[in-house]
């Protein structure tokens, strides 16, 4: 499969704190990945060099591609590179579907027109209803998001997610503070996005994570320590040792 994100021996550094260290790893066009680690592994820092909110000390990000190891977060976006947050920052005064509308607007070079109309277009209102479909909240479109349950306001962001028609989407633990009969959903949301669409997730739910992803990488102190299939993964002993636990023995 052709790369559509390459990252060739990326660092972050904080003066001697090497929160990601060398870091070389590539995602394919449609592929499924998940990023596992133990708290302080990386993971997070590895998604701020792929966005741009963080900018690599070194080596080089690709993105379809074209090299964007400097360009800014913008730009990286405009390219097809989308991500959500482990903290949900949504417009709690709004409605869902205003919220997505907000969203959409937001790409648009009128944005900052004073002659807009707080009514959706056609276009936009065929994105908003996209992304609807796809995060199963139809019947909560004119709900506050106030007034919708926690597990409903992370599929909100992550239908915000979509307005941008990405080519790229990193979920930084999609399933983070949810109840077990809600991590269902988000599961089942996730699994329901278009196969053409590139994931990457960071996920603490390892039966989670590895349920939704073709391939697992994991890191362990801002290293890429072992990449594989998930029942790879599994059996792993240097994974078990230091994500999983080391396993029992009779």
């Amino acid at each position: 499969m052709k790369p559509l994100l390459q990252l060739e021996g990326v660092g972050i550094h904080f003066g001697a704190l090497k929160a990601v260290d060398d870091a070389t790893l590539s995602v394919a066009s449609g592929e499924r990945v998940a990023i596992l680690g133990p708290n302080g592994a990386g993971k997070t820092t590895l998604f701020n060099a792929i966005t741009g909110l963080l900018p690599a000390n070194r080596g080089i990000v690709r993105f379809d591609g074209a090299d964007i190891t400097r360009a800014s977060p913008e730009a990286r976006a405009a390219r097809g590179i989308a991500r959500t947050f482990q903290i949900t920052n949504l417009f709690f005064g709004l409605s869902v579907e205003e919220n997505l509308l907000l969203a959409t607007r937001g790409l648009s070079p009128a944005k900052f027109s004073i002659w807009r109309t707080d009514r959706a277009a056609g276009n936009e209102r065929n994105i908003v209803d996209a992304a609807l479909s796809k995060c199963h909240l139809e019947s909560r479109r004119d709900v506050l998001v106030r007034e919708i349950s926690y597990g409903e306001q992370r599929q909100l962001e992550l239908a915000m997610s979509l307005t941008s028609s990405p080519k790229l989407l990193l979920l930084d633990e999609p399933a983070a503070g949810l109840s077990p009969a809600e991590r269902v959903v988000m599961a089942n949301v996730i699994r329901s996005l278009p196969r053409e669409l590139s994931l990457v997730l960071i996920e603490h739910d390892i039966d989670l994570a590895l349920g939704l992803v073709d391939r697992v990488i994991c890191m362990y102190q801002g290293t890429v320590l072992v990449e594989g299939k998930p029942d790879e993964i599994r059996r792993d002993p240097r994974v078990q040792e230091i994500y999983l636990g080391k396993p029992r023995h009779a």
